[in-house]
């Protein structure tokens, strides 16, 4: 079965390395690969994301107000967030965690660790 995963990161390379180290564990998957919030979001409301993979600090939107229009897009979407901050100064992930953000990892982690997550919330 095909999984279409979205992956949202300001950083290109980050995103390009993931995918890479991703598609080696899982070559069936689909990723979407976005440095933007907003440009991730268009693509979620089209409806064929599976699973959303997201930073935490990104320039145009934070991981909680992208996590908040996912929600209020579809409250069933799987979402992970990521981080490399331990300091959470805006508070985003106890916001995050308050309406129902189950999944956090903080940079650097093992790819495997990841797809392992992944897997667990897909249906």
């Amino acid at each position: 079965m095909v999984r279409i995963i979205c992956l949202v990161d300001d950083e290109e390379e980050l995103t390009e390395n993931l995918t890479y180290e991703i598609k080696a564990l899982r070559p069936d998957w689909q990723i979407s690969t976005f440095q933007s919030g907003l440009d991730a979001i268009r693509e979620i409301m089209k409806g064929k994301i599976q699973l959303v993979v997201t930073d935490i600090a990104m320039p145009d939107m934070d991981g909680y107000e992208l996590y908040w229009r996912i929600k209020d897009y579809d409250e069933k979407l799987p979402v992970i967030m990521m981080t490399g901050f331990g300091y959470d100064p805006n508070h985003v992930l106890v916001r995050s965690r308050q309406e129902g953000l189950q999944d956090i990892l903080y940079k650097p982690f093992e790819t495997e660790k990841l797809v392992a997550l992944i897997e667990s919330r897909l249906p």
